[in-house]
């Protein structure tokens, strides 16, 4: 047991409390706890990556209760990699913060920045389901605040609709927990892998229900169509600073179905067979394909960014759905890109916001600093419609490749490449209608809407952009670390035995009361 592991947890819960107690009048001392709090995230995490880099896993027992009975925080490979991956985007995106202003507008904007990593990074290390709901209750409610910050109506409605999607999957997690701990008695999920295998054919009609639910439940929590209503205008009205750090938290949904459906209900499984290829394969195809048309169709360029997030997940998801190391593997490579890709482009439309005074599609005198924000829409726009030489091209050849054989494999094939083809005109729209065909409009004085962007903001996007090169040039090393992280996931006897310091003693499931 290494104390270690609950460090990232407890940094952002200790940092937040002070910043709030402490410096809540004086916004450069929360500056500077803020982003030294996340540099601190940053070394913990590569520490924790690092230990963990040679396939062992280490836990933390809270009060010092074993498993399955008290609570256990677990790293592994997955859950380290992208614990590692939010404290890398929490730095640049409150560096952006920062240099924009966006943290001064409202109140507290700090203090929530890290309940929300609190949350996002409990979610990722947590080792029981019970905690996982706590840790998705925590980020839901911090980011709730986050992205009403700095008022406005629109922002409140769009907030509102948000929280209420979310508390559905709320209540869906609650009845899928209350079914799972009625069939088997804990809510350790090491615990559970092996309790679930123990449930007769004959009584396994509650706990085939409960996995249906988790599934619905992540499924809101990744936008997968038709689950996905919540994300256009939550994401993009709120803060860009906060809908960058947004780009992770749909990926905690694909988390927890790549946890809990290779290590609980195994594709293998009698229980839930059939779940995992007859439905979440045909949404994740739909899911790409109209998060690319809205890419096309959005008249603004903020949604448009949304919509793409949309279309990144359908990727994600169409890898994860595959249930195959090679499949898992892909989907963990391409998660890294559509996060950084993702939160790049929201912060380049906040500089087009800036400069220009709006992210409407539409020909108006050109945004002060054209140039440079030009180039890195065009970067940002190639990374995320998959075009070479960045890692979305690379990420998308090896869901393809994943793919191959399998009975949906045309399928797969056109929808990708299609939407692939669609999100390339839609990008290439907007970007000639914001920073080409403005030379033809009628010039303006800047007003107070029209500023020149901070050095600072340009500095953190550029991070990203280098974390999105470096992601491309070691993609081999990368993509042969995710191929043997999905091989453990498939063979999970490591992590279980581990975490339950008991291999061979395992209880069965209770027995139901006639």
């Amino acid at each position: 047991m290494t104390h270690w592991i609950v460090a990232p947890i407890i940094l952002p819960a200790l940092l937040a409390p002070f910043i709030v107690l402490a410096a809540r009048y004086h916004i450069g001392i929360q500056r500077v706890f803020s982003v030294t709090g996340v540099i601190a995230l940053i070394a913990l995490a590569a520490g924790l990556a690092w230990s963990v880099s040679d396939g062992s896993v280490i836990y933390y027992r809270l009060g010092d209760w074993a498993a399955p009975f008290g609570i256990v925080v677990v790293g592994d490979r997955l859950s380290t990699l992208m614990v590692l991956l939010t404290s890398v985007l929490a730095l640049f995106v409150l560096l952006y913060a920062i240099g924009s202003g966006w943290d001064n507008r409202g109140r507290h904007f700090h203090a929530l920045f890290q309940f929300q990593l609190m949350g996002i990074l409990g979610a990722f290390l947590t080792g029981d389901l019970f905690n996982l709901f706590v840790f998705f209750e925590v980020l839901l409610i911090a980011s709730y605040g986050l992205m009403i910050h700095a008022g406005g109506n629109t922002r409140l409605r769009a907030g509102v609709q948000y929280v209420l999607f979310n508390l559905i999957g709320s209540t869906l997690f609650l009845f899928a927990l209350g079914a799972i701990y009625a069939e088997t008695g804990t809510l350790n999920m090491a615990d559970l892998a092996e309790r679930v295998k123990l449930i007769a054919p004959e009584e396994t009609v509650g706990i085939r229900v409960a996995a249906v639910l988790l599934l619905l439940v992540f499924a809101i929590k990744a936008a997968l169509v038709p689950l996905h209503f919540w994300l256009p205008s939550s994401y993009a009205e709120a803060p860009a600073p906060v809908a960058a750090l947004f780009a992770i938290m749909t990926k905690v949904g694909a988390y927890a179905i790549i946890r809990v459906y290779t290590m609980i209900f195994p594709p293998e499984l009698e229980v839930t067979s059939g779940l995992h290829d007859l439905w979440l394969l045909p949404a994740a195809l739909v899911s790409l394909a109209i998060g690319m048309i809205g890419v096309l169709a959005a008249k603004k360029l903020d949604r448009l960014v949304a919509y793409s997030i949309i279309g990144s997940m359908g990727m994600v998801m169409v890898a994860i759905s595959l249930f195959s190391p090679a499949g898992i593997a892909a989907a963990l490579y391409y998660i890294v890109h559509s996060t950084l890709a993702g939160a790049v482009l929201f912060l380049i439309s906040d500089l087009v916001r800036t400069g220009r005074g709006s992210v409407d599609l539409s020909t108006e005198p050109p945004m002060l600093g054209t140039a440079l924000t030009a180039g890195m829409f065009f970067a940002g726009a190639i990374a995320m419609a998959g075009l070479p030489p960045l890692s979305g091209f690379l990420g998308k050849l090896l869901v393809l490749d994943a793919a191959y054989g399998n009975t949906l494999m045309v399928w797969i094939w056109a929808v990708v490449l299609s939407s692939s083809l669609i999100s390339v005109v839609g990008f290439a729209r907007a970007g000639s209608v914001v920073f080409w065909k403005s030379h033809g409009a009628v010039a303006a004085e800047p007003d107070e809407d029209r500023l020149r962007p901070s050095v600072l903001s340009y500095a953190a996007v550029g991070g990203l952009f280098a974390l999105l090169a470096l992601h491309t040039v070691f993609a081999g090393q990368v993509h042969g670390y995710t191929t043997s992280m999905a091989k453990e996931l498939f063979a999970p006897e490591v992590y279980k035995s581990t975490v339950l310091e008991t291999p061979g003693k395992l209880s069965k499931p209770k027995e139901k009361e006639d």
